[in-house]
């Protein structure tokens, strides 16, 4: 078997660090849950945390949330596709737009379910993600201030996730000033200049962070500690609040060297041999995991004795070496994970997921 927990109490100081600083200088944050795959159990832990707005990019997640607590402030972080917009507007309270189309339905949807839908309006600031160009902005609000039953809320941005492309304070100023534009022009009023994120956060630090940005989305740094900008970990949050176990079905000293007529593997790779290491062999462990629930590129074994020496569909070998902390069959091997890795494991059905409410490390294995 293999599991993975969450660690609530560090999550908790990772939340109250985040929220105190945020607070300090004068930003409002969302919470981006779309690590926890809609995880009912996880949800509703997080959500006992003092805070009024979460974001996700699943709809099927927002309708969890809102099962939880149906007066939080819930906001999809994605242009809506045009399927999806009664679902939308039922189950967020907010969404993310670039399409003047998919703006009138959604203004539509909510003038039959007798809401209003905010909207933030997305700028392309050069991550060529989602944005509507800057060249195109001020018609693109124009005509949207004509529909019924949408309020804007916010203008933002989206850098870092696709090419890397940084928030820099001159890129976080445009921001800005689109915003202060839109208001002078249109004599309305912006709440949100939506431009931070995890990777932004380093800039509130080193004092590079305009005035006029208040407005975060933080989903990364919260549950893994990351500075993003600088690809590091922040000292003073967790970066182990998931961690994931897996037991050991097979564990026999075998030789170093594959023996046989090479071909391919399932993933199409070719292997050449070392033929020095003949003769030689090593304790080998079979664990309960494999490529389906997750990439071996995103785990990192908490023994630095133990090396992960491949992995198949539904197992992964490691190499126990002279098996100094003696392991044995049934026991478990523990791995810390990276951003991607653990979206892969908490969107596998055949990973179990389970709550670490105690500082003690044997709870984890009840």
């Amino acid at each position: 078997m293999a599991f993975v927990t969450l660690d609530i109490k560090k999550l908790k100081s990772n939340f109250d660090y985040l929220d105190s600083l945020f607070k300090k200088n004068g930003i409002e944050w969302s919470i981006v849950s779309k690590m926890l795959c809609g995880n009912k159990e996880f949800l509703t832990e997080l959500l006992k945390f003092d805070f009024t707005q979460i974001c996700d990019s699943r709809v099927s997640n927002l309708k969890v949330i809102k099962s939880i607590n149906p007066n939080i402030e819930t906001i999809y972080i994605k242009p809506p596709a045009k399927r999806s917009i009664s679902s939308v507007v039922k189950y967020a309270d907010i969404s993310v737009n670039t399409e003047f189309e998919t703006i009138k339905l959604l203004s539509e949807e909510a003038k039959k379910q007798k809401k209003t839908h905010k909207i933030i309006i997305m700028i392309e600031l050069g991550e060529l993600r989602e944005g509507v160009l800057g060249e195109d902005f001020i018609a693109f609000y124009e005509s949207v201030f004509r529909l019924d039953n949408i309020q804007v809320i916010g203008i933002g941005a989206n850098l870092s996730c696709l090419y890397g492309v940084l928030p820099n304070h001159d890129k976080l100023i445009q921001l800005s000033l689109y915003e202060q534009l839109i208001e002078a022009k249109f004599n309305k009023q912006i709440p949100y200049v939506s431009g931070g994120s995890s990777v932004t956060i380093p800039l509130i630090f080193q004092n590079l962070l305009p005035k006029g940005i208040n407005h975060f989305r933080v989903g990364e740094t919260l549950f893994l500690g990351t500075d993003v900008y600088n690809n590091t970990k922040f000292e003073k949050m967790h970066s182990d609040v998931f961690r994931l176990y897996s037991e050991i079905i097979e564990l026999i000293e075998k030789p170093t060297v594959p023996m046989g007529e090479f071909g391919t593997n399932l993933e199409g790779d070719s292997y050449e041999i070392d033929k020095t290491n003949i003769g030689e062999t090593s304790y080998r462990a079979i664990v309960d995991l494999g490529l389906l629930d997750v990439e071996v590129s995103h785990l990192e074994l908490v023994d630095k004795s133990l090396k992960i020496s491949g992995a198949s569909s539904d197992m992964i070998v490691i190499d126990l070496d002279d098996n100094k902390n003696k392991y044995k069959v049934g026991d478990l091997i523990e791995f810390d994970m990276d951003y991607m890795g653990i979206l892969r494991i908490l969107n596998s059905r055949y990973i179990e997921k389970r709550v670490k409410t105690v500082a003690n490390k044997k709870a984890c294995v009840l």
